[in-house]
């Protein structure tokens, strides 16, 4: 059994987005292969994106299936409330949502293709020099979000694309299937960059023009940034030291 959701805008598509479960893994060409697979397809002139969600585990197959919506589901729904809200993201094309034994197993979210080819990830480690005016709009970038209730619950360097465009920079977010819309507050807004970067001095400069942007103290915003993004490296390192622990022993 299948489940397809398309945009009216793209009714066009229907007999791509309708053989896509058989078409995928001939098809398409490759960006990403790992826990879920994503690709790229060119169709009737335009260029899109295909992500497909591994299968989740069984427990999980009964909660997708009965009592939550799909990550395919989330990532379609929260692109229209994005863009609504006056952030860019790849605009929503369709998700397909395959069943087997009457649970969910595959899952796919169509969209069209960021023409964006940079992430953020190429400052995750500084430096700030020569880069102020990049971060100063993408700090200017993330309290428009949170002043719009937007909270990208994986807001790490990769779901960050950006490009500059007649002298602006301009980001567009990726990865949204995990995405809540509400009040951002000092705490939870400071905390939402915990991932991105690994420079001291980047968020120090960060949680300034944040700060300002949203008229918060900013040695409150220091304070918080460093707390959290300490917490989150120290974290990766534990879970780098147990998967080499593991591998050791196992093999």
């Amino acid at each position: 059994m299948r489940k397809i959701i398309l945009n009216p805008q793209y009714k066009s598509l229907y007999t791509f987005i309708e053989t896509l479960p058989q078409n995928f893994n001939a098809g398409g060409e490759i960006v990403q292969d790992r826990r879920n697979t994503i690709k790229k397809f060119k169709v009737n002139g335009l260029e899109i994106n295909v992500k497909r969600y591994r299968v989740p585990i069984f427990i999980n197959r009964i909660a997708y299936t009965f009592f939550r919506k799909s990550k395919a589901c989330r990532a379609y729904n929260n692109a229209f409330e994005v863009i609504k809200r006056g952030f860019e993201t790849p605009e929503s094309i369709a998700y397909i949502e395959e069943f087997k034994g009457g649970l969910l197993h595959y899952s796919y979210y169509i969209s069209l293709q960021c023409p964006y080819r940079r992430e953020i990830r190429e400052y995750y480690q500084g430096p700030l020099q020569g880069n102020e005016a990049l971060m100063t709009a993408f700090a200017q970038f993330t309290a428009a979000l949170h002043e719009k209730g937007v909270c990208h619950e994986d807001y790490s360097p990769g779901n960050v694309l950006i490009a500059q465009i007649d002298g602006q920079y301009h980001f567009s977010l990726v990865d949204i299937n995990r995405m809540t819309f509400k009040p951002m507050n000092l705490e939870e807004g400071c905390k939402n960059f915990r991932r991105m970067f690994i420079s001291d001095e980047l968020y120090i400069f960060l949680a300034k023009k944040y700060a300002q942007c949203r008229n918060f103290d900013q040695e409150a915003c220091i304070r918080l940034m460093l707390k959290y993004n300490h917490y989150s490296i120290r974290r990766d390192q534990r879970k780098e030291r147990s998967k080499a622990i593991r591998k050791k022993i196992f093999g």
